[in-house]
């Protein structure tokens, strides 16, 4: 970096953290399990999962800012070969699982944007049910994307890029509404808050027992997603001794400041028994539900009849389904061959068949990213096809995909001391300055993400009607994509001895 780069102030650093992490539609999914009683874990996250964790990646963005390996470089020269490889080959069916999940959803915000609300649960064509043809049109939302993302037509980004603004905005109206709707009701709250029980048990009946409450810490982890990034700013930043850990702290109680009002602010339109606990409400749609509710609402507060603030409503779940769409189309096109192409280019060639590596004339790996369509594709097949109905088919969806995210995490984590230990590597930044203290935040974080996900995972076997299917999908995957893993290490190191 030239010397005449500008770099990054304290609250350049802290606005780049926030728009990374904070996500608007992780209040909904929070207040439709947990209502008020989500803020506690919400803080709870940041202090022993966000502030830590967000201070490893920086010590490793720094010492590993040349490296072009992404986050297998920097396993590989803290542990070794075969941990690197597993933990990134994790990292990468991350996505593959994410894009399982939003090849589904992302129907919902489609349909809201024509309808008005969401119609995925009636569909049926060629005499399937609406969750098997939910997962025909998630399976053909994956070769049409993998068609054109392979022929070099992630441009795309720069238009749905639009959404993410969009989205962003959203947090705004929820804000102004909320506030205007509260002030016109004199202060009550369609969620009433019963003193300090609101905050700890939850109107949700799912959540009564110590294993779905201590699951719950899964989304809130998961909320706090996004902090690879993180790592790569610290060369950019203004005095990084003194700016990074105070701009980590900083935005860490902004965003939980921020994830907190939202659940309160929530709670001012949507009263939980009424609005919420129908069949029709899921995990996939709960964020239009309520964005309809908060239109419906602010037209009530207006003097509008009952029609017209539902006619409001519906408009305020279109705009919010045309800035989700187009924010996961433009995910969704960058995260198919992104973290595709960071596997295959940060880890040693020799690992792969030839096709798997090359590139097409685009600069894509296009062989490589039908196979990967093709993971997808079988994975949602087997979920939408295995007789679930939509709530059970997007809750199965979003806990894998929680899981699978924060595993990585597991790795990164388990790999700093080693990291701090190779006295070889440069330690120029250090947040972490004792042996001590490096031993304590990776405990901190191994055993916070390590049992979240414990209890995400056998969370299903306690509930009043045991899902052990659930805790199969939670568990076959990562162990599965291990092993496969594993292989592919085991067959390269076959091939490389003499």
């Amino acid at each position: 970096m030239s010397k005449n780069t500008k770099k990054m102030t304290l609250m350049g650093l802290v606005l780049m953290i926030f728009t990374s992490v904070f996500g608007f539609a992780n209040a909904p999914v929070a207040f439709y399990r947990m209502g008020y009683a989500a803020i506690p874990w919400y803080i709870f996250a940041a202090i022993v999962f966000f502030i830590p964790y967000a201070m490893m990646m920086a010590e490793y963005g720094a010492a590993f800012k040349t490296e072009q390996g992404g986050i297998y470089s920097w396993m590989e020269k803290s542990v070794g070969p075969l941990y690197a490889f597993i933990g990134t080959f994790m990292w990468f069916t991350s996505y593959v699982i994410w894009m399982v999940g939003i090849s589904s959803k992302v129907w919902i915000p489609f349909t809201t944007l024509i309808f008005g609300g969401d119609k995925t649960q009636s569909f049926s064509f060629l005499g399937l049910n609406g969750t098997q043809s939910l997962g025909l049109l998630a399976m053909i939302w994956m070769i049409a994307v993998t068609f054109f993302a392979s022929r070099g037509m992630d441009k795309i980004t720069k238009v749905t890029s639009v959404g993410g603004i969009a989205v962003t905005a959203l947090n705004v109206v929820l804000f102004v509404i909320s506030i205007i709707v509260w002030m016109a009701n004199k202060g009550v709250m369609a969620q009433p808050i019963e003193g300090i029980k609101s905050f700890i048990a939850s109107p949700n009946a799912e959540f009564g027992n110590t294993f779905s409450i201590l699951g719950f810490v899964i989304f809130a982890i998961f909320a706090y997603g996004g902090l690879e990034a993180v790592g790569g700013l610290v060369d950019e930043t203004e005095q990084p001794e003194k700016n990074f850990p105070k701009g980590v702290i900083v935005s860490a109680l902004i965003i939980s400041v921020g994830y907190a009002l939202s659940l309160l602010l929530w709670g001012v339109t949507t009263n939980w028994a009424l609005i919420l606990s129908g069949e029709n409400v899921n995990l996939g749609n709960i964020t239009y539900v309520m964005m309809s509710n908060l239109g419906i609402e602010f037209g009530k507060v207006l003097g509008m009849t009952s029609g017209s603030a539902l006619v409001l409503g519906e408009w305020f779940a279109r705009i919010t389904g045309l800035s989700m769409f187009l924010a996961y189309t433009g995910a969704f096109f960058t995260l198919i061959y992104s973290p595709l192409k960071t596997l295959i280019q940060g880890t040693p060639k020799e690992i792969w068949p030839k096709k798997f590596t090359k590139m097409n004339d685009q600069g894509m790996p296009g062989y490589a990213m039908w196979v990967q369509a093709g993971m997808v594709l079988v994975i949602v097949a087997l979920i939408s096809f295995g007789g679930k109905g939509a709530q059970e088919f997007y809750n199965i969806l979003t806990l894998m995909t929680n899981v699978a995210m924060t595993l990585p995490y597991l790795f990164l984590a388990g790999a700093f001391p080693a990291f701090k230990n190779k006295a070889e590597l440069d330690h120029s930044f250090t947040i972490f300055k004792t042996k001590t203290s490096t031993y304590v935040v990776t405990a901190i974080v191994m055993i916070i993400v390590g049992f979240a996900n414990l209890f995400t995972i056998i969370e299903p076997l306690f509930r009043d009607e045991p899902k052990a299917s659930d805790t199969l999908w939670m568990i076959g995957g990562p162990l599965v994509f291990s092993a496969i893993a594993f292989l592919l290490y085991k067959n390269y190191e076959r091939k490389k001895l003499p």
